[in-house]
C-alpha cells in the first residue's frame, strides 16, 4: 500500500444541501431545501446529476428531495463519518491542521507535528473563522454497487453533531450492526438567532419510514446472518477500512481540494483574507527557512 495516501470508500457520486452559482463573477455557494445528488463529473453550468436524482425525486412531494434511503458500509460509526476541525489552505485547499478538540496534526516548521487541540473558538492558529468543523460521510444508495458510496460533506455544526449522535446510537442498539440497518437520510430546518430566525437546513439520519426501531434492529440482525452464512466478512471489511485511513496524516484527496475551498470558503472579506494569508505567509516562510537551515 502506498504510504501516505489515504485509502478511502470509492465514491459515485455527491449529496449536496446546497449550490454554488455565480454572481457578479464571483462563485458563491447558495443553500437549498432540498438534498441534490449528482455525479462526479462537473461541466460550466455545474455538476452533472446522478441518475438516482431523477429516480427518487419521481416519488418525492412536489418533486423536493428531502429523504434519500441508504445503508451504511461499515459497523464502526467513525468510519462511516469522519469530523474534525479543519483550518484549510484556501488557494490551494489542503488541510494545514486538523484536530479533534484535544489534539491536533499541524503544519509547522518542523514538519507534522502533534500539538495541543482547543477547538476553533479559542485557537490563535485558526481564529476568525479559518478553522472549521468539517465533516465526511459515505452511504450506500441502491444496490448497483456493494462497496460503491455517494459522500456528503460539511461543515455544519448542526449536521455533524446530529449524524454522530444517530450513528452511534444506531450501532450500540443493533449490538454493533450498523452496516446492516435500513436508514435513510433526512433533511430538517430549524431557526436559531445566529439565523436571524430564518430557516437553516441540516442532515438527520433516521430509521426508513414505514419501519420501528425494533422492526429495524430485527432486519439488521437477519441481513447480517444472511451475509455471514454467504461468506461476507464485515469485520474485515470495517478493518481494511481503518487502515486505509490511517494510512495518511490528513484525509484529503486533490480532486476535491477546490470544491471544499469554493463551497465552504466563499469569498471572504478583506480582512479575513488578509488574516488568512498573513498566517499561511508566515506558516511557509518558517517551513522553508527551517528547510534551507537543514541543508
Amino acid at each position: 500500500m502506498i504510504k501516505g495516501l489515504a485509502i478511502t470508500p470509492p465514491v459515485l457520486g455527491r449529496i449536496s444541501i446546497g449550490r454554488v452559482v455565480e454572481k457578479n463573477g464571483i462563485r458563491l455557494p447558495q443553500k437549498d431545501n432540498q438534498f441534490t445528488i449528482t455525479s462526479q463529473i462537473q461541466e460550466k453550468d455545474g455538476w452533472v446529476l446522478h441518475p438516482l436524482d431523477e429516480e427518487l425525486r419521481k416519488d418525492a412531494p412536489n418533486g423536493k428531495l428531502r429523504t434519500i434511503p441508504v445503508l451504511m458500509l461499515f459497523n464502526d460509526a467513525d468510519l462511516n463519518l469522519r469530523a474534525e476541525y479543519t483550518m484549510f489552505d484556501r488557494k490551494s485547499g489542503r488541510p494545514m491542521c486538523v484536530g479533534n478538540g484535544e489534539t491536533c496534526k499541524r503544519l509547522t516548521q518542523s514538519g507534522v507535528q502533534s500539538l495541543p487541540c482547543p477547538g476553533p473558538a479559542l485557537c490563535e492558529f485558526g481564529k476568525g473563522g479559518l478553522c472549521k468543523p468539517y465533516g465526511r460521510l459515505n452511504v450506500k444508495i441502491g444496490d448497483d454497487d456493494d462497496l460503491g458510496t455517494f459522500i456528503f460533506r460539511t461543515t455544519g455544526y448542526n449536521s455533524i453533531r446530529t449524524l454522530a449522535a444517530r450513528l452511534s446510537y444506531y450501532q450500540a442498539v443493533s449490538g454493533g450492526l450498523l452496516a446492516y440497518m435500513p436508514l435513510e437520510l433526512k433533511l430538517r430546518g430549524k431557526s436559531t438567532t445566529q439565523s436571524h430566525r430564518t430557516p437553516i437546513y441540516y442532515v438527520d439520519l433516521v430509521i426508513k419510514e414505514g419501519l420501528s426501531l425494533q422492526e429495524a434492529v430485527a432486519e439488521a440482525r437477519e441481513k447480517a446472518k444472511q451475509m455471514k452464512e454467504e461468506g461476507v466478512d464485515q469485520a474485515a471489511l470495517d478493518a481494511a477500512a481503518a487502515k486505509g485511513f490511517g494510512n495518511a496524516l490528513f484525509e484529503y484527496d486533490e480532486d476535491e481540494m477546490s470544491q471544499v475551498v469554493e463551497e465552504f470558503y466563499p469569498a471572504a472579506t478583506h480582512e479575513e483574507s488578509q488574516d488568512h494569508s498573513s498566517v499561511v505567509l508566515k506558516l511557509k516562510k518558517d517551513i522553508y527557512s527551517t528547510r534551507s537551515a537543514s541543508g
